[in-house]
C-alpha cells in the first residue's frame, strides 16, 4: 500500500545559531488526520523545529514541503496564511479583552460600508458561542474577559480559533503543561476532535501520559537530532520513557523511585487525565 503524501514535512533540515547547531539533518512529517507527538528534553531542538514550521526562522539547509510542494515561508503570517497555525504555551491572548474579541483578533468581521463600516459584534459573538459549544465549552457570556476562563478553556479557545480560520496543520506547544487532570482531559479530547476533522496535529509535550493516548506517530529529538521515530503501538510506554529520558540513566532513576515506593501503579495512573 502506498504511503500517503505528508501534509507538512521537513527533509534533512539544519539550523545553526552561531556555532551552536540547534538542528542537524532533521526529517519530520505530519499527516492529515493524525496526531504526531514531538518529544524530547529541554534543549533538544523542539522549539527551533516548530519555529521553522511557523515561519519564524528559515532553515540553513534542507527543505520544507507543504502538500508535496517545496515551500519557504517569508514569515509567521505567510505560514499562517498557508494553513499552519501554532498555539504557543503563553497563548498570546489579551487578558482584559472579551472571549469573542480574542477569538477574532486581527480578523474581525465587519458590517456596513465606507465611514459606516464597523465591527459586527452580534455575528462575532454568535459564531464564537457556537464554535465553543461544538467542543463542549458552554459559556454563559462570551463577552466576559478571557482571563476569567480556566487554563483549559483558554487553550481550547485558541485551538478552536485556529481551526475555524482554516488551519491545515495545528502545532500545539506544551498545551497541557500548566493544567490539572480535568483541564488537560478537555484539551486532549479536543486534539482528538481536531484529528477527526482531518487536520494534521503536532503535539509538543513532556508528558508521556498525555502523548501516548492521543498520538499516532512519535518523533524524539535529542541534541538537535532525531533519535527515534515510530508509530503507535510499536513500543511500550516504558521503552518510550527510556528513549525520552536517556535510556539507562532514566531507567535507573525509575528503578530507584520504585524501590522507595514512590512509583506505585496508583501514582502512575493519577497522571493519566482519563484518556
Amino acid at each position: 500500500m502506498t504511503q500517503p503524501e505528508p501534509l507538512l514535512a521537513a527533509h534533512q533540515v539544519t539550523k545553526r545559531f552561531g556555532t551552536v547547531a540547534a538542528l542537524q539533518n532533521v526529517s519530520f512529517s505530519v499527516h492529515r488526520g493524525e496526531v504526531t507527538c514531538l518529544l524530547g528534553d529541554n534543549g533538544a531542538g523542539k522549539s527551533t523545529l516548530i519555529q521553522i514550521f511557523s515561519g519564524v526562522f528559515p532553515p540553513d539547509s534542507g527543505t520544507l514541503k507543504l502538500d508535496g510542494q517545496d515551500v519557504r515561508f517569508r514569515g509567521p503570517m505567510d505560514a499562517l496564511d498557508r494553513g499552519i497555525a501554532t498555539v504557543y504555551q503563553d497563548l498570546a491572548v489579551v487578558p482584559i479583552m472579551p472571549v469573542y474579541r480574542n477569538f477574532w483578533l486581527g480578523r474581525e468581521p465587519n458590517r456596513g460600508w465606507g465611514p459606516f463600516r464597523r465591527f459586527d459584534k452580534s455575528r462575532a459573538s454568535r459564531t464564537v458561542q457556537h464554535e465553543l459549544a461544538q467542543i463542549g465549552i458552554e459559556l454563559d457570556d462570551v463577552r466576559r474577559p478571557i482571563s476569567t476562563l480556566s487554563g483549559g478553556q483558554r487553550q481550547c479557545v485558541a485551538i478552536a480559533r485556529a481551526a475555524y480560520f482554516g488551519a491545515k496543520v495545528l502545532i500545539l506547544d506544551e498545551p497541557t503543561s500548566a493544567l490539572g487532570i480535568k483541564e488537560a482531559a478537555i484539551v486532549l479530547r479536543y486534539i482528538q476532535e481536531a484529528r477527526g476533522r482531518n487536520l494534521g496535529v503536532v503535539l509538543i509535550t513532556h508528558n508521556l501520559h498525555h502523548a501516548i493516548p492521543v498520538g499516532d506517530r512519535f518523533t524524539i529529538l535529542e541534541h538537535g537530532m532525531v533519535s527515534a521515530s515510530f508509530g503507535k503501538g510499536d513500543l511500550t510506554f516504558e521503552q518510550v520513557a527510556d528513549l525520552v529520558s536517556g535510556g539507562t540513566e532514566g531507567r535507573t532513576i525509575r528503578e530507584a523511585l520504585a524501590a522507595s515506593g514512590n512509583d506505585s501503579p496508583r501514582a502512575r495512573s493519577d497522571n493519566n487525565p482519563g484518556m
